[in-house]
């Protein structure tokens, strides 16, 4: 049996950094996608003992006997529900990470370690321990901030439920898991962020589920529904950051000018509000008219990113290039690199956006065009 599923990465449109410190932040899925592919081998094939894990994109394969999967994990498989997503503890980590270690992943590819331990958490809590071939693929590049590790979470556990799942009868096409497989989904989904990161927000899982947009405060996730169409060039600087140091480095600034941040995160979750209200408002306003208020809310949210001192050159060279453009763009996730947005309005011309492109991969970087706010977790038998 041949179960696909796929999960869509994620951009931050406002509200970075401030959100850490109690204001709104919106995040919205985009149409890039990790995809999963999972066969269960039938009990005539030979070598059905085995679970291998292939990643297409690295040239990497993996795989390990169903056998040594029993031995080295260190849990009670009778205290695993797969409708009660839980928590890995440490212990079962560890001797997960044993397997891991096993596999003698090249040097300049050992970041790969914890997404392979959560492939393994979260296969054999879902499953158990059942012989398959997971292939995994995707379009997002590799910590860069458009929230490729919840991609691969969600992609994963949508696979995994979708096999146990006695309805297989939707015929050809992609399609969504109903709304209670949906939540079970985005729980473990959350489970396994939690081996990548430690302390994930819930953010970046949460819209690669579901799809569509969401509003994010003080540990409250609102799904929001958008009204309006959004395209964005999405530009990866292709510089690495430390997502942890940024943040520390905001909180630092706080204790240094505690009243003037206050104000900039005050400023930003005014913001990221006006953001959802705009993307939501059926009111009788022109696309255009919508997308040049979105177009200074970008303006206005990158300035104060500024101010919290997490830009970086490679962010300020793609504002400069797009301006020459007329085109307004914001950094997206933590800064200090990562991916940039532009905002692509409905009038601008295959030509400028073409133009831009070529400008900004002469510079070093790596373009997308992306739709803002499209659909989240779906499977295809």
């Amino acid at each position: 049996m041949e179960v696909k599923a796929r999960a869509p990465g994620k951009i931050i449109l406002a509200g970075e950094h401030a959100v850490v410190h109690g204001s709104t932040a919106v995040a919205a899925a985009i149409d890039l996608y990790t995809y999963v592919t999972l066969r269960l081998p039938l009990h005539s094939d030979e070598n059905n003992d085995r679970l291998t894990l292939q990643l297409k994109d690295l040239s990497l394969e993996f795989t390990w006997s169903v056998s040594r999967l029993k031995e080295g994990i260190a849990y009670d498989s009778s205290n695993v529900s797969r409708s009660t997503p839980s928590s890995c503890s440490s212990q079962t980590l560890k001797s997960i990470a044993v397997l891991v270690e096993e596999q003698n992943i090249p040097e300049a590819k050992i970041q790969l370690s914890s997404g392979i331990s959560t492939f393994l958490w979260l296969y054999t809590s879902i499953l158990g321990f059942i012989p398959a071939t997971v292939i995994i693929t995707t379009e997002l590049p590799y910590g860069s901030g458009l929230g490729s590790s919840a991609a691969f979470c969600v992609a994963l556990t949508a696979a995994l439920i979708a096999s146990s799942t006695s309805d297989k009868t939707h015929g050809e096409g992609w399609f969504s898991l109903d709304e209670t497989n949906l939540e079970l989904l985005n729980k473990w989904a959350f489970e396994g962020e939690k081996i990548i990161h430690g302390k994930p927000s819930g953010i970046d899982n949460t819209v690669s589920a579901y799809g569509n947009m969401i509003k994010f405060c003080s540990g409250e996730i609102t799904r929001l529904k958008s009204n309006m169409p959004l395209r964005m060039l999405i530009t990866n600087t292709k510089v690495g950051r430390n997502t942890k140091a940024l943040v520390s480095g905001v909180s630092e600034r706080k204790v240094r000018h505690p009243e003037a941040m206050n104000y900039v995160f005050n400023a930003v979750d005014s913001i990221s509000k006006e953001v959802a209200a705009i993307i939501q408002t059926k009111d009788d306003i022109s696309v255009t008219e919508k997308e040049e208020s979105v177009k200074e809310l970008m303006e206005m949210n990158q300035g104060l990113l500024e101010s919290m001192g997490v830009s970086h050159s490679s962010i300020d060279t793609v504002i400069q290039t797009t301006l020459k453009h007329k085109l307004t763009s914001k950094l997206t996730g933590a800064g200090g690199g990562g991916c940039v947005l532009t905002l692509l309005p409905t009038l601008v011309s295959g030509t400028v956006v073409e133009k831009v492109v070529e400008e900004l991969e002469s510079s070093g970087f790596q373009c997308f065009t992306a739709s803002i706010g499209g659909k989240g977790a779906e499977i295809c038998f």
